[in-house]
């Protein structure tokens, strides 16, 4: 067995006009972004499942554009996620995995289901929406991890149920939105979003080097001793786990090159 699991460091999405004659050569057409981004990082976020269904062309062609080991991340529907009762999203959640999303293979990364700042944690209801989350769709397995992104989530009862179904919070470094980075899961998930664009690589060196040695420590089975717990009496079983970082800041102008920077920093 490895010691420890991949580290992917990346950003959301691939289309972003600032990027060009930036992140990207002068000299490359549009049609060849993902391509060329694909090379220089491990995985990408899209955001724009979140919005709009695809076509399973598209996601056939996404595959072929990339080379092997690379993963995407898709973020689940909005039309799943935006609802006062998460246990009526069944036919919403249905109608969005079976999309043609699997035509990914074994490209599909998590699937992030992102819920609104005001949605209040609801015990009940949150377990009724995570009975719902497929461990397979059209035999590809699935991975779940949820962002939630208010303060009455930070409750141990909220940590239990994620590890009761095996899914995995987002560990959100945010300035409003609460960080969870208990570890529930066989992976980790982290959305760094506190880049700026007057740095070249989004972060500091020094913070840089923090993170590198997180995701290490996930990647390893440990839990890293300076971020707080939502509940720190868990036992949390010390195996290696697939860590997933994206760097999403305000601007995202220099977010190709943090998480380069990031990447060329883990161990994994």
């Amino acid at each position: 067995m490895s010691k420890t699991g991949s580290i992917r460091v990346g950003i959301g999405g691939w289309t972003f006009e600032p990027w060009r004659n930036h992140f990207f050569p002068s000299d490359l057409k549009q049609k060849d972004e993902l391509h060329y981004a694909s090379r220089q990082l491990k995985v990408i976020e899209v955001n724009g499942t979140y919005y709009s269904s695809q076509k399973p062309e598209t996601f056939a062609k996404w595959a072929a554009d990339v080379p092997d080991g690379f993963i995407f991340s898709l973020k689940a529907s909005r039309f799943v996620t935006n609802r006062r009762v998460l246990a009526e999203a069944g036919e919403s959640m249905e109608r969005f995995l079976t999309q043609g999303l699997t035509e990914l293979r074994d490209r599909l990364g998590p699937i992030l289901w992102q819920f609104a700042p005001t949605k209040k944690f609801d015990p009940d209801d949150f377990e009724a929406f995570l009975k719902l989350l497929p461990a397979k769709q059209d035999g590809l397995p699935l991975r779940h991890v949820v962002e939630v992104r208010h303060d009455s989530f930070k409750v141990p009862e909220f940590v239990a149920l994620l590890e009761k179904y095996g899914v995995a919070p987002v560990v959100a470094e945010h300035f409003d939105y609460p960080m969870i980075p208990d570890v529930t899961s066989d992976f980790v998930y982290t959305r760094l979003q506190k880049g700026s664009d007057d740095i070249r690589t989004c972060y500091a060196e020094a913070d840089l080097k923090a993170w590198a040695e997180r995701l290490d420590l996930w990647a390893a089975g440990k839990v890293p001793k300076d971020l707080s717990l939502i509940d720190d009496n868990r036992k949390v079983e010390e195996k290696p786990r697939d860590v997933f970082a994206f760097i999403i800041h305000e601007g995202k102008v220099n977010a190709p090159f943090g998480a380069i920077a990031l990447q060329e920093k883990v161990s994994a």
